[in-house]
């Protein structure tokens, strides 16, 4: 009898890390898990840590950033500021792998949308990147990282 296990496919020899893809997508063909290295992987990590409610994960009850919170919060400076203390703050403890090194909230012309792009420098590497996450309600479903609900 045939096993039919998924196997993880970790042949990249990536330093900066090699994890599953997020939504976790199998192949059929090969038996395996779709995984992403590199940068491609960090920027994964960056979008699920936003995207996650503080407390969702059992074994790290603190990780997470609880953006989904402020969805009805009126958008004013105490707001923006407040936002970017909290995406700030959760890549400087959550993601080791890189140093946030600046956070910006713009206000778009599309009501209810906030797009949160983060500056940070890969530790190992020293490159620098970015990432621009938008933030917004759509027809009254939260809506997170380009369509993912």
């Amino acid at each position: 009898m045939e096993d039919k296990k998924i196997k993880n496919v970790s042949t990249s020899n990536s330093f900066l890390g090699t994890g599953w893809a997020f939504p976790p997508q199998f192949n059929k063909l090969t038996g395996t898990v779709e995984t992403l290295s590199n940068e491609a992987d960090i920027q994964n990590s960056l979008q699920v840590l936003l995207c996650t409610r503080v407390g969702e994960r059992l074994m790290q009850p603190n990780y997470g950033c609880n953006m989904d919170v402020l969805l009805f919060e009126p958008l004013n400076e105490s707001l923006i500021s407040y936002i970017k203390d909290l995406v700030f703050t959760a890549i400087y403890f959550f993601e080791p792998r890189v140093n946030p090194e600046n956070v910006k909230v713009a206000v778009t012309d599309e009501e209810g949308t906030v797009l949160v792009t983060v500056e940070y420098t890969i530790r190992s590497t020293n490159s620098r990147h970015n990432l621009v996450f938008p933030f917004y309600l759509d027809e009254g479903n939260l809506v997170l990282n380009n369509g993912a609900q």
